[in-house]
Formats: C-alpha cells, sequence, structure tokens
C-alpha cells in the first residue's frame, strides 16, 4: 500500500488502527535455525498471543500460529514500531525474515518486486 496521506496511513498501519495486518515471520531459536517448532516452549507461543508488553504498555492480542517448522503466522491489529521482532526478541526468537502478507482483505497479489498497481473498485480494507 502506497499513499502520501498520513491520515490514510495512520487508519492502516498505525499504532491505534483496528485494521489486522498478516505478516509471516521467519524465526531462529538459540542456536536452531530448523525445526524451531519441536523446541519452541508452547507457554512462549501463549505469551505471543497474549501477555507481552511494550515501553510499558500491553499489547492488544495477536493471532500467532506455526506456518511451518520455522515460520510463524502474526495477524496484529496495532502497529507498534518493530512490534514483531521485539515480542520475539521478548521470548527468545531472532527474526531472519519478515514478510507483510495482507492489510485487512487486501492480500499480496502476484507482483514482481518493484512493481505496484491501482487498487480495483470492489478491494476495501
Amino acid at each position: 500500500m502506497l499513499t502520501q496521506d498520513g491520515r490514510v496511513a495512520r487508519q492502516l498501519i498505525g499504532e491505534n488502527s483496528g485494521v489486522e495486518k498478516e505478516y509471516l515471520v521467519r524465526v531462529e531459536y538459540g542456536a536452531a535455525i530448523t525445526n524451531v517448532q519441536a523446541l519452541f516452549p508452547p507457554t512462549a507461543l501463549a505469551r505471543l498471543r497474549h501477555g507481552l508488553s511494550l515501553d510499558g504498555q500491553p499489547l492488544k492480542p495477536a493471532r500467532v500460529d506455526w506456518q511451518n517448522p520455522e515460520q510463524l503466522r502474526f495477524v496484529l491489529t496495532e502497529g507498534k514500531k518493530r512490534q514483531i521482532r521485539r515480542m520475539c526478541e521478548l521470548v527468545g526468537l531472532r527474526v531472519v525474515g519478515l514478510k507483510r502478507v495482507r492489510i485487512g482483505r487486501i492480500t499480496l497479489g502476484q507482483l514482481p518486486v518493484g512493481q505496484w498497481r491501482y487498487l480495483a473498485p470492489h478491494e476495501r480494507f
């Protein structure tokens, strides 16, 4: 999503935004770079979903699930600075790759890197 209107950007990705943002996050845990899922404690996954604070403020609940043994899927409704990386650090994970795949109902399409397109009339966040 590209915009020059700060009001639109804040509504979509700002700290107080209620719009869902979905990310795929490749992680490492300790020395493990493969099958992190098998080593990562379920209680820490529960903390990622609800129970963490950043900058002295509790985070809104998030949907966090394993996409594959090295990658988590995060769905957030707020947008604090470097939120996912900081959340992961609090539970001992290191982010090695992060990709936003959805904002609201708009999913990342098949556009080549560096290309863009206008939203279709029926596409709404």
